[in-house]
């Protein structure tokens, strides 16, 4: 299985009245800038590729912007996995807190099968902070 990762910049475009979205190259970015970081994959492969994981860090200059990726993420650096609203951190007074977007330290996706010559794209959209 190949992976190729980008990262592009979201901005707003107002022409002739109407705004839409447009992803571009990140010249420079900003606090509050929102990147949408993408990882396509496809199988080179003559056999079908069972249970694939894709793993992403999250650089620590951004924070995830929601959870709605269909992916698994990580508070603690990769260890334990789950979906965020299960994930529990330290709140710092020795208790535990529902983890938030801004505790997530990884990404995954798990595939259950990639057939031969398949492809596809997985991304999670993040906020500069």
């Amino acid at each position: 299985v190949t992976l190729d990762s980008t990262v592009k910049l979201e901005k707003l475009i107002t022409e002739g009245g109407k705004t839409r979205h447009e992803l571009v190259e990140p010249q420079k970015v900003v606090p509050g800038n929102k990147l949408v970081f993408r990882t396509t994959y496809r199988n080179t492969g003559a056999k079908p590729v069972n249970q694939f994981v894709v793993t992403n860090p999250l650089p620590s200059a951004v924070v995830l912007a929601d959870d709605a990726g269909g992916f698994e993420s990580s508070v603690d650096g990769g260890k334990s996995w789950g979906k965020l609203a299960a994930l529990k951190v330290a709140d710092g007074k020795g208790g535990l807190r529902a983890a938030q977007t801004d505790d997530v330290t990884h990404v995954r996706w798990v595939l259950s099968v990639i057939a031969p010559g398949a492809t596809g794209t997985l991304e999670y959209h993040a906020v500069v902070r």
